[in-house]
């Protein structure tokens, strides 16, 4: 499959280098092409600059947003929350428009330090943003409320863990459902939540996810829900 990632971070070059390993024609789109392979500095979680990264993964493509969004069948959306509106535009609606598009982005705001706080929440959330502002793209917020590498390899956490789906495009969830279970997270694992408007609920998530790490100090945990019968008479 043709997919197209949106974002040259920690998250995009994970994703991208575990689809390409899967034998998906990937390409990454960032806003500038040269300044990203110009780029020198480590990322600050131990990432190498993306041009040592691309190097190490020859297969993958790089090119602008309107590239990378151009290429995929499907999109994956991996800038940062503060940003992605304005990547997701600069990706260009006609190149949007009729896909689905996994939102990975959460909306946190490090300007003030660790902890980060939500620039939305409540009664909104980024995920419901994105779907407004692009009424044609078929929007599935998932893979945002763990860490990376377990996004791109659940077996890395023993045991059952969990991921939400939130989106208004029933085919669209369908579709990630089996781009999900591609990457090896089990079909029992995958929660669909609902319609885009329950995004508000995992993205609120992420404040107690940076206290976990912070906790634990190593990011490779995740979520399990487990469920019990009422007691008789409830």
């Amino acid at each position: 499959m043709k997919i197209g990632i949106l974002g040259t971070g920690m998250v995009g070059q994970t994703l991208a280098g575990r689809l390409s390993e899967l034998g998906h024609d990937v390409m990454v789109g960032t806003r500038d092409v040269s300044a990203t392979l110009a780029n020198t500095k480590p990322s600050p979680y131990g990432l190498p600059p993306y041009g040592v990264w691309q190097k190490n993964h020859p297969k993958v493509k790089l090119g602008t947003f309107a590239e990378a969004a151009a290429h995929g069948e499907l999109l994956l959306n991996c800038t940062s929350g503060l940003s992605s509106l304005e990547a997701l535009k600069a990706a260009g609606e006609k190149n949007l428009n009729g896909k689905v598009l996994i939102d990975v982005s959460n909306p946190l705001d490090f300007s003030k330090g660790f902890p980060p706080s939500l620039t939305v929440c409540n009664t909104d959330s980024l995920g419901e943003q994105i779907q407004r502002t692009f009424p044609q793209v078929r929007v599935v917020k998932t893979l945002n409320t763990t860490n990376a590498m377990i996004m791109a390899n659940p077996s890395l956490v023993p045991g059952d863990h969990n991921l939400f789906l939130s989106g208004n495009d029933e085919s669209a969830k369908s579709t990630v459902r089996t781009f999900l279970t591609g990457m090896g997270w089990k079909e029992a694992n995958l929660i669909d939540l609902g319609d885009i408007t329950t995004a508000r609920g995992t993205e609120q998530l992420l404040p107690l996810w940076v206290r976990l790490y912070a906790k634990f100090q190593n990011p490779m945990f995740n979520f399990h829900v487990v469920t019990g019968a009422l007691p008789a008479g409830r």
